[in-house]
Order: C-alpha cells, then structure tokens, then sequence
C-alpha cells in the first residue's frame, strides 16, 4: 500500500470505529441516569476530536461539499498551511520591462519661430540618463515686425535683410526627480547640455534703390554662408504616461548661443540702405514637446 493510501485509510478507520461506538452508547445511555449519561457523551465527544482531525470528511470544505486538504493530495500539493503554499506558487506577471534607448523628434516654439530636431537617449540608472540632440529652428530678431498683404495673403518685415537658421549639435545629461515620491505616469527632470553649433546666414530681401526685392526661401538656401560657433542651455521639463515604451513629454529650455565672428546685420533703413541693427545672439527660450519610442 502507497504512503498516500496509508495516510487516509487510518481517520477513516477510525472515523468507522468512532461513529459505531456512538451507536452501541447511545442504547446503553437509555437506561442509565442523566449525569451518567452526559459525562459519558462528553469523553465519546472529546475521543472523537482526537481521532478524526485529519478525516477528508471532516475537512474543510468548498462550495461543492469536497475536501480542500484532500484536493490538495489529489493534486500533489502537500496538506498544510494553504498561506504557506500560495506563497510558493510562481510569479505569473514577471519583473517589469525596463527600456534603456530611446530615440524620437523633438518640436520646438520660441520667440524667434518654430523648429524641429531629433534626440536618443541612453539610461544610465533610474535617474540618470544621456543623450544627443540635434535640431534646427529660426531665430529672428527682436525688432521685427511682420506685416501681411491682404491681396496675396503673404507676410513680409520690412527692413529685414537676413534671416538665420540655428543647428546645435548638443550632448546632455537628464536627471529625474521625486521618483519614488510621485507616481509614474508623471516624471519630472531636469536637463543640461552643450554642444557645436552651426549659424546659417541667408538672404531675406534684397534692396534696391529704396525698394526690397524678397528672396524665395529655397533659393536663399544656396546663397547662404555658415557660421560656426557653440551652443549650450539648461532646462526642466517631464515625461507623461504609463507606457514606457511610448514617450510623450515636454521640455523648456533657455539656450545660450553667440556667434564667434562679429555681429550679423539684421536690420536696415530701406531709404537709404544703412544697417540698423545687428543680431549678436540667437540663443532664448524654447518650448521643446517630445515624442518618440523606447526600446
């Protein structure tokens, strides 16, 4: 006979024996007197508990009347402590993802226009990641002002001369903040980089005998010069969402950036072709929205 047979054939000899002295007591308790009678129940009671705890009848039971201990041998578990078992069951869901790269688009909005660049990302720990970034935008003059023409429905700036493309090329550092006191869905950050920067000179208008003869974007491009210099900023901003694997967030920072050579005219007197201002830096405030993925 298998140890498992053994273990439940002995309560339920015993449960057999138990319940066929009750019968066999309970005629003899008939003829005799009351309190006779009670304390002889009360030893069949007090025998019974101590030979029947493990019967799988008297166990614990479910909803359909079987028996949990017994289901429990059925099913190879051993009969104990069901807290103890259920703690030695696997973890189904597993440890979380962590996704160390990212890469994504950055859209930046200043004073100066808008822009659009690109980022990766390299997690280092938790809170401390790296990463590259590379973006062009417009920077404009303070002292422009833009005017449109209700017939063709263009705008122009009257005595602008140049217009100026600006691409930093910045490595950084991110450190995030507060993360075990706030929850995921908001990550909080700050941020720091410096980099090479090229300042990209076009032509805006050209003028002639008091008169300004707008140049066409793309063909300002090929009669642009670079200027070369370097660029830095500081910021802070946050990463929204539960999905790691999709980046949302937005990033403020204020770039520092002047050119290494003089001054570039940006301003002039249409009458008489005189250079009124000159633009010495074309760094600012940016309001940089990110999206990208993480893997």
């Amino acid at each position: 006979m298998s140890p498992r047979l053994e273990n439940v054939a002995g309560p339920v000899l015993a449960a057999f024996l138990v319940k066929k002295l009750h019968r066999r007591l309970r005629r003899r308790m008939l003829t005799m007197n009351t309190r006779t009678a009670r304390g002889v129940f009360t030893m069949v009671l007090l025998v019974s508990a101590l030979l029947t705890p493990g019967v799988p009848g008297h166990a614990q039971s479910d909803d359909q009347g079987g028996s949990i201990g017994a289901r429990q041998e059925l099913r190879g578990v051993p009969v104990g402590d069901w807290g103890d078992t259920a703690q030695q069951l696997p973890n189904k869901t597993g440890p979380e993802k962590v996704y160390r790269n990212a890469w994504g688009i950055n859209l930046l909005v200043s004073d100066g226009g808008f822009g659009m660049g690109t980022f990766y990302r390299r997690e280092f720990t938790p809170d401390l990641a790296g990463f590259i970034d590379l973006s062009v935008s417009e920077s404009k003059d303070d002292q422009e002002i833009d005017q449109y023409d209700p017939y063709t429905g263009a705008s122009f700036a009257p005595g602008k001369l140049n217009r100026f493309l600006v691409l930093p090329l910045v490595f950084g550092v991110q450190y995030r903040l507060f993360r075990e006191e706030i929850v995921d869905n908001f990550r909080p950050y700050i941020n720091a980089g410096a980099g090479p920067a090229m300042i990209y000179v076009m032509p805006y208008s050209n003028y002639v005998n008091g008169y300004a003869e707008p140049v066409d974007f793309f063909k300002a491009i090929g009669l642009g010069q670079p200027l070369y210099t370097a660029s830095a900023f500081i910021g802070a901003g946050a990463n929204f969402g539960t999905d790691r694997s999709n980046l949302f967030g937005v990033n403020f920072r204020y770039f520092i950036t002047y050119p290494l050579s003089q001054p570039q005219p940006s301003l002039i007197d249409v009458r008489t072709g005189e250079v009124l201002k000159t633009k010495e830096t074309f760094g600012g405030f940016y309001i940089t929205l990110n999206f990208g993925m993480a893997y």
